[in-house]
């Protein structure tokens, strides 16, 4: 048999990133400017994961408060400085949410939720059926009303996590598959085997994305990473019709489900572009890709009662992708003592994009033993190891 060529990194570096995501793009540039050299290896291309198949969103609209609303405070924070650091091309919006509801009952509760939100830092503002109108002219006429969150916000997902990898300086090695998670004898991370080259390092960091649970493994340890399903409908390019990033408020409890059946519930946004696009469907069937019809007819009809106007709008393609998800709905960043040296920085559903400067602060600060900027322990990886008999 031909013996496999195998290429020892030349100069090992401080620290190797699985996934070129978005996260994983985050994690390098933060790591890299407290100082730390950087690697960044992933099976395929920049962005060639969930954070490709992304809408962009940057919420907190959609978090109640809590330990992940705290992560996405922080990062709404950082990403606005992002913006003015890195290219254009990212296409940062801070066009705002808008949650509506179509009867005051719905309002009620979103009131409600909002007050819990408000007493966390978030600016949520109530809009009446007038002032909704005047927000959305579009939007469905009969809405009974809403709330305005100016610190929701969009990039280009791809764009954004490329940009974020040039700007750390990493040297980054695309197409190939990470093989084996190198160990010394008592037990410690050296590095990490692809099929071609070792890189060697005193820490690995998991932000492999719906596959991080497959890393982990590698690694000799569990993270229950599941994949759940999502698509998105992409119209013709229209004038700009939809102000804001709006969306029903059942899109809430959809988020916070732990439910394996398909649930959907419209998110309808502009882009600069021109296409509006149409979200978001949850579904927990492992990583099938085939098309579902009944999820794209549930979006199309919702997006239709929200917005009237797209009714008679042409869909050009449609998307779909997996958002990694964990049980507890808390992604998992952090050292994991399981196994020293190793760190994870995945487990984050469809909120991955609008988390990821925090979450790549929070990597830094555990690689450099520095202070971290909010209390990690929530994201520890070791909370779903298997209790000691």
């Amino acid at each position: 048999m031909p013996k496999r060529h195998l290429q020892a990194s030349q100069a090992s570096p401080d620290v190797v990133i699985i996934g070129a995501g978005v996260v994983g793009a985050a994690c390098a540039y933060y790591a890299s400017r407290v100082g730390l050299s950087v690697a960044v290896v992933d099976r395929g291309p920049v962005a060639g994961g969930t954070t490709g198949a992304g809408e962009g969103n940057l919420l907190v609209s959609d978090k109640e408060a809590g330990p992940e609303l705290d992560l996405a405070l922080l990062s709404a924070r950082m990403w606005r400085d992002l913006a003015r650091d890195l290219p254009r091309e990212i296409e940062y919006e801070a066009k705002g949410g808008l949650v509506v509801a179509a009867d005051e009952a719905t309002v009620k509760a979103l009131r409600g939720f909002a007050d819990g939100q408000r007493a966390a830092g978030v600016e949520a503002v109530e809009v009446g059926p007038g002032a909704l109108r005047e927000l959305e002219p579009h939007a469905a006429p009969d809405l009974a009303g809403g709330f305005l969150y100016p610190q929701d916000a969009q990039v280009q997902p791809a764009q954004a996590a490329a940009r974020l990898l040039a700007a750390s300086g990493a040297r980054v090695y695309l197409g190939e598959e990470v093989t084996e998670v190198l160990r010394t004898p008592a037990g410690a991370i050296r590095g990490i085997r692809t099929g071609r080259r070792d890189l060697l390092a005193p820490a690995v960091v998991n932000a492999a994305g719906t596959w991080g649970g497959a890393v982990a493994e590698l690694a000799g340890v569990t993270l229950p990473v599941l994949p759940r399903r999502g698509f998105v409908l992409v119209t013709e390019p229209l004038p700009r019709m939809v102000r804001h990033k709006v969306y029903a408020a059942d899109y809430i409890a959809d988020v916070a489900s732990g439910s394996a059946a398909l649930q959907s519930s419209a998110v309808v946004e502009g882009t600069p572009a021109g296409p509006v696009l149409i979200g978001a469907t949850r579904e927990r069937v492992g990583f099938d890709r085939s098309l579902s019809t009944e999820a794209l007819r549930r979006l199309a009809a919702q997006a239709a009662a929200l917005f009237p106007v797209l009714a008679g709008v042409r869909v050009l393609r449609t998307y779909h992708g997996f958002r990694p998800y964990l049980p507890d709905h808390l992604p998992a960043i952090g050292a994991d003592p399981r196994v020293p040296g190793l760190l994870h920085a995945c487990g984050h559903e469809g909120a991955g994009i609008g988390l990821a400067p925090a979450t790549g602060l929070l990597i830094a600060a555990a690689l450099t033993a520095a202070a971290p900027p909010l209390d990690p322990a929530p994201f520890r990886p070791s909370r779903f190891a298997p209790p000691l008999a």
